[in-house]
């Protein structure tokens, strides 16, 4: 019913910048919250950032100051603008979104594949 494409993912040295974004797609009705997850090998999934409907945000404390959540409503695309990367910040980052869909009108959070940022020192 919803699909999530992620991209902006890579390769990038310490104190370089990325940026990753994440559409979403299908039987959309409206979106809640939109955030950004990560894992990195041998570690749970954490939340790094979330955007409210009303663009109120929250970070993970590793991560304030450095990343910047953004959500453009009329694309369904959240965005993770990410400075100041430090080696730490390599994972597997996974978009979620909270998505009303058009059909029933439930409310369910879906994710993304996953796209992977590594930094090297």
């Amino acid at each position: 019913q919803v699909q999530l494409v992620e991209s902006g993912g890579g390769l990038v040295q310490a104190g370089g910048s990325l940026r990753l974004s994440c559409a979403a797609s299908g039987s959309i009705f409206s979106i809640n919250a939109m955030g950004w997850y990560r894992q990195a090998p041998g570690k749970q999934r954490e939340l790094v950032a979330v955007i409210s409907s009303g663009d109120s945000t929250n970070y993970a404390d590793s991560v304030k100051g450095r990343f910047t959540i953004s959500r453009d409503n009329a694309k369904n695309t959240v965005y993770l603008q990410m400075n100041s990367l430090k080696p730490e910040d390599t994972a597997s980052y996974y978009c979620m979104v909270i998505v009303v869909v058009t059909t029933t009108r439930d409310s369910d959070d879906y994710w993304g594949q996953g796209t992977q940022v590594t930094v090297s020192s």
